[in-house]
């Protein structure tokens, strides 16, 4: 499925999804690093191969990662734009309740005017 079949819901549940597991945040903290192997990056992890590369496959999913195959080893690449969908979404949040706490300090400030004057 591209990003263009996908509605932006969608799109946003599936980093979170993606990011909402420790072990792919560990895998994608050691690929902030540079692109490594599947071995590589199953090392520090105590888990059969298989279960570890579904957590790679959410990974690429979410197109988080990215990954290409040279004869028989995949190596994964951080795929750095999509991070931006998750941003954006925080983003749009802090500016949800950063307006909804100025609107609240200014009320705040307006009874204790009217509680001064009386």
């Amino acid at each position: 499925m591209t990003g263009i079949d996908m509605n932006p819901t969608a799109v946003v549940d599936d980093v979170f999804y993606a990011l909402s597991n420790t072990t792919r945040r560990k895998v994608l903290e050691q690929l902030f690093r540079g692109p490594a192997t599947v071995s590589e990056l199953a090392a520090p992890f105590d888990m059969k191969l298989p279960s570890f590369v579904q957590h790679l496959s959410v990974l690429e999913k979410s197109r988080l990662v990215r990954s290409r195959k040279q004869g028989r080893v995949r190596t994964y690449e951080i795929a750095p734009e999509r991070f931006k969908v998750a941003e954006d979404w925080l983003a749009e949040r802090r500016r949800l309740w950063e307006s909804r706490l100025d609107r609240f300090d200014a009320y705040v400030k307006q009874l204790k005017e009217k509680e001064s004057q009386a």
